[in-house]
C-alpha cells in the first residue's frame, strides 16, 4: 500500500464500531459484578478504512487510596505501569494489542460530564479514531442490549483544543448541547464456529414462549428517569442564574465604564482647555476595566444534553407501556367475553 493509500485510510471517517462478541461479554461481565461501582477498562483492536474492529478489552484495576480515617477503593483511567504491562503479555501471546479505546459502565446516562469528556479528549488526541463504549446495565434490564459508542465531534474537539468553550466561541463554530459528541453504530461480531453453536443452542432449546415481553413492570424506570430528569431541571435553573447574574454584572459594569469615560472626556476637554496633558481614558487599576470571569458554559451544555436523553428515554418507555397496557385490556376483555 503506498503512502497516498495510508493517508486517505487514516483520514477515513470513522462509520462502525464492530466489537467481538467477546469483548462484549466481557463488558458486560466486568461492569454487571462491580454494580453499583462505575468501572471502566481498555479497548484493543485495529481500524481498517471505516471500520474500527474491537477484539480484546481488559479492566483497569481498583486502586486502593488509605488514609488516616478510612480506606477506599477508586476506579482509575490511569495505571499506566499496569496497562503496558498488560499490552506487553498480550503481545507475546500474539493477542490484538493496539489500544483503540475505553469503556466505561454508566447509569442513566451519568457518563455525560467533564470527567468524560476530558479522557475521550485525550485518547482522540494520541489515537484519532478512538472511542469510548458505554454499557448501562440497569436499562439493560429492560430489554434490550444498552451498549453505546461514542467520539467527540470534530467541532468540540478544535474549541477544547484552544480553549474556546465560551459564549462566542460556541456560537461562532455552531456547537450546542446535542452536537457535543457523536454516536458510531455498534455492529456485534462472531467467529463462524461460534455461530454455528448459537444456532444449535436454539435449535435444542425447548422453551418457546418469552414472556419477558408481557413484563408491565416498567413503571420503576420511568419513575428513575422522572426523579433524574427533575434533578437535572433543577441543576440547569442554577446554572442559567449564575449566566443571568454574570450578565448583569457584566451590564452594569459597562454602563458604569460609559459613565467613567464620559466624565473622563469631559475632563479631559477642560484641561486641553487649560493647556494641560489629557489623562488615559482608561485606568487598569479601576474594577472597572477588569474583566469579569464567564462561568463555565459547559456544564449547562451537558445538563440539557442529558436532559434531552431523559426526555427520549420517557417517550419510548412510555410508548411500550401503552401497547402493553392496550393489548393487556383487550387480551383480559376477550377473556371476560
Amino acid at each position: 500500500m503506498d503512502s497516498t493509500a495510508l493517508i486517505e485510510e487514516e483520514d477515513a471517517t470513522l462509520e462502525v464500531v464492530q466489537l467481538d462478541g467477546l469483548v462484549v461479554l466481557k463488558i458486560l461481565k466486568h461492569c454487571r459484578e462491580n454494580l453499583p461501582e462505575f468501572v471502566t477498562g481498555q479497548l484493543l483492536g485495529l481500524d481498517i478504512g471505516t471500520t474500527l474492529e474491537v477484539t480484546n478489552s481488559f479492566p483497569f484495576p481498583k486502586i486502593v487510596e488509605e488514609t488516616e480515617d478510612e480506606t477506599t477503593e477508586t476506579e482509575t483511567l490511569g495505571g499506566a505501569e499496569y496497562q503496558i504491562e498488560m499490552m506487553r503479555c498480550l503481545r507475546e501471546v500474539n493477542v490484538d494489542h493496539n489500544t483503540v479505546g475505553w469503556y466505561s459502565s454508566t447509569y442513566m446516562n451519568a457518563f455525560q460530564n467533564e470527567d468524560t469528556i476530558e479522557t475521550q479528549y485525550s485518547y482522540q488526541e494520541r489515537i484519532k479514531k478512538s472511542v469510548m463504549v458505554i454499557y448501562d446495565p440497569l436499562k439493560s434490564t429492560q430489554g434490550y442490549l444498552s451498549l453505546r459508542a461514542f467520539r467527540l465531534t470534530p467541532a468540540f474537539m478544535e474549541l477544547r483544543k484552544n480553549n474556546q468553550i465560551t459564549k462566542e466561541g460556541l456560537g461562532k463554530a455552531n456547537v450546542s448541547y446535542n452536537n457535543i459528541f457523536e454516536e458510531i453504530p455498534i455492529r456485534i461480531h462472531n467467529s463462524e464456529l461460534i455461530k454455528a453453536f448459537l444456532t444449535d443452542l436454539e435449535e435444542s432449546s425447548t422453551t418457546d414462549s418469552d414472556l419477558d415481553r408481557l413484563d408491565l413492570s416498567t413503571n420503576p424506570f420511568l419513575e428513575k428517569n422522572l426523579e433524574v430528569l427533575g434533578e437535572c431541571l433543577d441543576e440547569l435553573a442554577q446554572e442559567q442564574n449564575k449566566f443571568q447574574y454574570y450578565q448583569r454584572n457584566l451590564q452594569r459594569q459597562m454602563a458604569q465604564r460609559q459613565a467613567w469615560l464620559q466624565k473622563r472626556r469631559a475632563e479631559n476637554a477642560q484641561r486641553k482647555l487649560n493647556g494641560e496633558t489629557p489623562l488615559p481614558e482608561e485606568d487598569p487599576s479601576n474594577p472597572i476595566f477588569k474583566p469579569l470571569p464567564e462561568p463555565k458554559r459547559l456544564d449547562a451544555l451537558l445538563l440539557t444534553n442529558q436532559i434531552s436523553s431523559y426526555c427520549k428515554e420517557i417517550n419510548r418507555f412510555s410508548g411500550n407501556s401503552f401497547t402493553k397496557l392496550f393489548l393487556a385490556t383487550n387480551l383480559n376483555g376477550m377473556g371476560t367475553q
